[in-house]
C-alpha cells in the first residue's frame, strides 16, 4: 500500500487501503477533515472533494481544487443531502446523534470509510471519555442498520501514528458490483 502524505501529514493506512476502490471522479466527503491528512489518497484516485470540519483555520490549510464547508457537525442543521456522495471518509471523530446520518449521506454502490477510537483507549491517552469511544462491534450495527454491506472492519490495537485503541470500517450501500472490492490476501 502506498503512503499518501498531505500538508506534512500522513494519511491513514485504512483510508489509503480502501481509497483504491473508490471510483475515479467520485464525489467524496471527508467529514470532521481538519487539516485534511486523509486527502491525499482521495486526490491520487481524481477524487472530487469536500473537505468539512467547524475548525475555520484548519480548513483553511487545504487549498484548491478541495471544496471546503466550515460547519459546526454537531449542532448546527445538517448541511448536506442524503445520498449526495459517492464515499464519505470519517476520521477521529464521534458525535454518536448523527452517526446514521453519515450513512444517509452516501449514494447507491458507494462507500462510507469510518476510523475512530474505541473503548480502551484511555489507557494510552485522549480521548478517553466514553462518548467518544466506540464499543466492540458499534460501527458494524450502525453500517448494518442502515442496510449497508460490511466490506473490511477491525477493532484492536494499532501503533501508527500513536497508541491507540481503533474501530475501523468500510461498508457499501447496495447495490453494488463486489468485483469493485476484491478481498485483501
Amino acid at each position: 500500500m502506498k503512503c499518501h502524505v498531505f500538508g506534512g501529514q500522513t494519511a491513514s493506512g485504512w483510508v489509503s487501503r480502501w481509497a483504491e476502490a473508490i471510483a475515479p471522479d467520485a464525489r467524496v466527503l471527508d467529514f470532521a477533515a481538519g487539516a485534511g491528512r486523509n486527502l491525499a489518497p482521495l486526490m491520487a484516485r481524481g477524487a472530487r472533494l469536500v473537505a468539512a470540519d467547524r475548525d475555520a483555520q484548519a480548513l483553511a490549510s487545504i487549498g484548491p481544487p478541495v471544496q471546503r464547508i466550515q460547519a459546526d457537525l454537531e449542532a448546527q442543521p445538517w448541511p448536506f443531502d442524503p445520498g449526495s456522495f459517492d464515499a464519505v471518509v470519517c476520521c477521529n471523530f464521534l458525535h454518536r446523534p448523527r452517526l446514521d446520518l453519515l450513512f444517509c449521506l452516501v449514494a447507491p454502490g458507494g462507500l462510507l470509510i469510518y476510523e475512530t477510537f474505541a473503548q480502551g483507549n484511555a489507557r494510552y491517552g485522549k480521548p478517553s471519555n466514553p462518548a467518544f469511544l466506540l464499543a466492540p462491534g458499534e460501527l458494524c450495527a450502525a453500517a448494518v442498520r442502515n442496510g449497508f454491506v460490511v466490506l473490511g472492519y477491525e477493532h484492536g490495537y494499532s501503533g501508527d501514528p500513536k497508541p491507540a485503541l481503533v474501530q475501523r470500517l468500510c461498508a457499501a450501500r447496495p447495490p453494488f458490483a463486489p468485483e469493485r472490492y476484491p478481498l485483501v490476501g
